[in-house]
């Protein structure tokens, strides 16, 4: 009897012991928890603050812009800013009355300098991106590499060079002098590798020479359709980027006639000063050069989102 006694003497130390350490790895495995919880509801709301900054930064501009064409040149400087005002279509018809429609001939020069590089352009890199991932030939690497350095160097750097050039040929104040250069664009030949590596395996061209198809009838009939989603993303990339272009027509052209949209509401920017007036013809200029990149993204968002995603994804 003391036996039994004597041991539950002993073990009840053990026992209660035991219960304490218990106790603490469960609270410390519940402190962990907590730490971890807060840790990651701190980091969430660090990820969606700087994504709600960026929304805003890139949207609160254009919300403007929107509010301000409709707006009279007193408007644009007194009251609220994120306010409608009465003026939309005079400010509209002011526009296009300026200077005998001088904008719309703006306007068609853009869509033709945007529309002629991104279709033109967009194939030849497609081609060359094909090449790039598909060929074997000598001299491979070393030019890829060059390709990879052209996308580090700004194109602000390279308008000067290509002006030199054009004066040589005599190609100064043409629409020639905007659209060659714009027809090569390292990135989007980075972009169609990419794309070529991702949507076409290497086993569908084989089949298609097994089958007797040459080279060009391989990529015109079996590549370039399963090569349409990245087309269609390359073209807008491009459109977009020749659409806000400035320094190159800024540098080549002296004929406003030939204009692009950016450079001649540049051109009425520079007026302001002296006349106040031109603050109403740049903000609606503005507003209707945003409207033909919203309708191209708008009408082919299916192709470029998923464009997109295949190329993250590769």
């Amino acid at each position: 009897m003391s036996t039994v006694t004597d041991r539950a003497t002993l073990d009840a130390p053990r026992a209660s012991a035991a219960r304490a350490a218990h106790a603490n790895s469960a609270g410390e495995q519940k402190a962990r928890r907590r730490g971890r919880s807060g840790r990651r509801i701190s980091a969430v709301a660090s990820v969606n603050g700087l994504l709600i900054l960026g929304a805003a930064y890139m949207v609160l501009p254009l919300l403007w812009l929107v509010f301000a064409a409709t707006k009279s040149t007193t408007g644009l400087y007194s009251g609220d800013a994120f306010a409608f005002g009465g003026e939309f279509i005079a400010n509209l018809q002011h526009l296009l009355a300026q200077d005998d429609g001088i904008f719309l001939r703006w306007l068609a020069n853009s869509i033709l300098y945007a529309g002629v590089g991104a279709i033109v352009g967009g194939f030849i890199a497609l081609m060359a991106g094909y090449a790039f991932d598909k060929f074997e030939f000598r001299g491979k690497r070393p030019l890829y590499a060059m390709v990879l350095v052209g996308v580090l160097i700004p194109n602000t750097a390279t308008v000067i060079p290509l002006y030199l050039l054009a004066a040589a040929a005599g190609a100064t104040n043409t629409i020639w002098a905007v659209i060659i250069p714009v027809l090569c664009n390292p990135f989007s030949v980075y972009l169609a590798r990419v794309f070529s590596s991702g949507y076409l395996p290497g086993e569908t061209l084989e089949a298609a020479r097994v089958d007797g198809a040459g080279p060009i009838r391989s990529f015109l009939q079996v590549g370039l359709p399963m090569l349409v989603p990245g087309f269609v993303t390359i073209a807008l990339f491009q459109f977009v980027g020749i659409w806000n272009n400035f320094m190159l027509p800024l540098i080549m052209l002296q004929n406003r006639e030939l204009f692009p949209s950016s450079v001649g509401i540049a051109l009425w920017q520079s007026q302001v000063q002296q006349n106040p007036e031109f603050s109403t013809l740049v903000i609606a200029g503005s507003f209707v050069s945003v409207v033909p990149l919203v309708i191209a993204f708008v009408m082919l968002q299916r192709f470029w989102r998923a464009g997109l995603s295949a190329g993250s994804v590769k």
